[in-house]
């Protein structure tokens, strides 16, 4: 009998400590769970690298219908959703695009949600970017307004993704590298205000008022540009400083003064050679023009001011003459003779619009902030060709990134 007993009570015994085992464990892994589902979709695995579900769930309010234009649309006041970012939690920016901290007194700009005709661009959601770019390198190049866009998507991106997931910023000159370490992407820009290759491609030791472009030669650029999976090309600014452009086309040493909308075109072709030349599969896009808005008279007749003070988009059709309509022609035409797919992020007309967007006397020139005595001279010193930000850039990288979802979605 006290054999049976005996043996009862180690059984029991047994399967309370099997009991207490289970429970524990279940706990660990509950815990655990709860400690690494950082936000639906991302989970920290035990090498500490970071996953989204696979593939992308891109749901029916993210889906962009063929028969919709995202370039055509109006802009709608939002102060619930946007900006996207605030621009003090983005420790990325440059002096040029901080117009709060440099002293702008309005945050109106900052609210304005871009909205198409025929449908809504997706929220942007940079976990799912980041999958999207899993193990890739994306490039933004072109000049400052490039560089813009690309500090834009930084701070995108840094925004969404959880503060302990590994990101850093490195200045390799002509490149600027933003590396998200966890899914081996970097988003990357690199100074090239012509494409063409040109005196002025020293991305800090350089100046507008004396060009000299090289026409036919885009290798020194190129082989920086072959190893990226995702291009984003953009040139316009530099080449309207004057009518008429320094070249070389041909022989290196001989030097001629081309008309500007001839040598676009000229510095279009090269470019569109090297594309149709490459072997390696690349997704490109070409930005086309960033407006600027330099003289207010074009939408308030009679005045005689800039973007200075301006706090509002502009309501109905408007088309500044800051927009060459010429070079957009080159633009489309020769996209249009490409074999190889170059999507255009046509950007312009939406830009138009946002007169208030512009750091005015809020950024900076020469690499400095505006003195008091300039900022007092917004007529003569006001920069109406950058833009601040949080602002209208981020705009144009949310089409992109709904672009890029698209084209993921298309794929699976």
């Amino acid at each position: 009998m006290k054999t049976k007993n005996h043996r009862r009570m180690h059984l029991l015994f047994r399967l309370a400590l099997v009991s207490v085992l289970v429970l524990g464990a279940t706990r660990v892994i509950l815990d655990n769970l709860k400690n690494n589902l950082l936000r639906p979709g991302l989970i920290k695995s035990r090498n500490h690298k970071y996953s989204v579900k696979v593939p992308i769930d891109v749901s029916l309010d993210e889906i962009i219908e063929d028969d919709c234009n995202v370039f055509e649309g109006k802009w709608v006041w939002d102060n619930t959703s946007y900006p996207l970012y605030k621009e003090k939690s983005c420790p990325f920016l440059v002096k040029q695009t901080t117009c709060l901290k440099n002293g702008r007194p309005d945050s109106f700009y900052q609210n304005w949600r871009w909205q198409p005709n025929a449908c809504n661009l997706p929220r942007f959601d940079g976990l799912k970017l980041m999958e999207i770019l899993r193990d890739k390198r994306m490039m933004f190049v072109g000049d400052s307004i490039q560089r813009g866009m690309f500090e834009s998507m930084v701070c995108l991106v840094q925004s969404s993704i959880p503060p302990d997931v590994k990101r850093s910023l490195q200045r390799i000159s002509p490149r600027k590298v933003f590396k998200v370490e966890e899914f081996n992407v970097t988003i990357e820009y690199y100074w090239a205000p012509f494409i063409i290759e040109s005196i002025s491609d020293h991305a800090t030791n350089h100046t507008v008022h004396k060009r000299m472009v090289k026409l036919d030669s885009v290798a020194k650029h190129s082989k920086e540009w072959e190893g990226a999976d995702i291009l984003i090309f953009e040139s316009y600014v530099w080449w309207m400083y004057k009518p008429t452009i320094n070249a070389t086309y041909g022989s290196p040493d001989k030097i001629q003064e081309y008309n500007v909308t001839t040598a676009y075109r000229l510095a279009m072709e090269t470019w569109v050679n090297w594309i149709e030349s490459k072997t390696r599969a690349q997704k490109i896009f070409f930005a086309t023009m960033s407006p600027t808005h330099l003289w207010s008279w074009e939408w308030k007749p009679g005045s005689d001011g800039n973007c200075f003070n301006e706090t509002d988009p502009i309501e109905g059709s408007y088309w500044g003459t800051g927009s060459n309509l010429d070079i957009m022609g080159i633009v489309k035409d020769v996209l249009g003779q490409l074999k190889v797919k170059v999507m255009l992020l046509n950007i312009t007309q939406l830009s138009e619009y946002r007169k208030d967007g512009h750091t005015s006397i809020f950024g900076e020139r020469k690499g400095k902030l505006l003195s008091k005595e300039q900022r007092s001279d917004p007529k003569n010193f006001a920069d109406c060709i950058h833009w601040c930000l949080p602002g209208v850039p981020d705009t144009w990288n949310e089409i992109l990134y709904a672009i890029l979802l698209q084209d993921y979605r298309s794929t699976r």
